[in-house]
């Protein structure tokens, strides 16, 4: 929910804007706050936008929703759906499996969120990945899935997480090893093409080690992405790789 206001929000598109206008091979999106995405959408055609989340109705009486639809409509490409701080107020697989269904009817590329809460000794956390997996994607067929981007977001390692503690490129390839698995097993060679990035409070200081030792196509980047220069200086790390 940042930034505040809609010319805050232009400030720091226009900001990014400048300091990637270089960037040809990687490819940059940014989820703002709904309301904004129809005004961002106009000031570069080299930032595609995306929307924070979506309504898995299309139209009727759910007062207060935003449908894909509409999402598409304000010029949106994509949406991340299941965003652990969507799941820690109670968004279940259920819900998430819905909004995924209906964001790639609507033209959209949803950004599904996965991820454990904490690591124990058992493992049992690769079952906790496995069902969000199984269960989020359940109906979407092999001709969509590489259409789905899948962010490992291990909750145990967001700033915002008491007692947290940094995850490792080797915790994310590990992770990413066995989400290929688990969607390969379930949509075959289409699940190839899917791609798979980082997500848990990445930063510019170690972008570079879990995209060149984490296994991943890319990072979700979050507080960095306030400060211009820092989510620039990511971005072309990227690009340098």
């Amino acid at each position: 929910m940042n930034p505040l206001t809609q010319k805050e929000a232009e400030k720091l598109f226009k900001g990014v804007t400048r300091e990637v206008s270089g960037i040809k091979k990687t490819d940059i999106v940014i989820c703002s706050p709904f309301l904004y995405i129809q005004k961002l959408k106009k000031l570069s055609r080299k930032i595609s936008l995306g929307a924070q989340n979506t309504f898995y109705g299309g139209t009727g009486p759910f007062t207060g929703e935003v449908s894909s639809d509409m999402l598409y409509d304000t010029g949106a490409l994509y949406v991340i759906v299941g965003h652990s701080e969507r799941r820690a107020r109670g968004e279940n697989n259920s819900e998430i499996n819905k909004k995924v269904r209906d964001a790639l009817q609507a033209g959209l590329r949803p950004i599904l969120c996965v991820g454990e809460s904490s690591r124990d000794r058992d493992h049992e956390y690769f079952s906790l990945v496995k069902a969000q997996l199984e269960e989020c994607l359940r109906g979407v067929s092999r001709s969509s899935i590489s259409k789905v981007i899948i962010a490992y977001e291990p909750v145990w390692a967001i700033s915002t997480t008491p007692d947290r503690r940094d995850a490792t490129p080797d915790d994310s390839r590990e992770m990413v090893i066995f989400i290929r698995k688990i969607i390969s097993d379930k949509f075959g060679k289409d699940a190839v093409a899917t791609k798979i990035i980082y997500g848990g409070s990445v930063n510019d200081r170690d972008a570079e080690d879990f995209l060149k030792n984490g296994g991943v196509d890319g990072l979700l980047v979050g507080r960095a992405s306030l400060d211009s220069k820092k989510f620039a200086k990511i971005i072309n790390t990227a690009e340098n790789i």
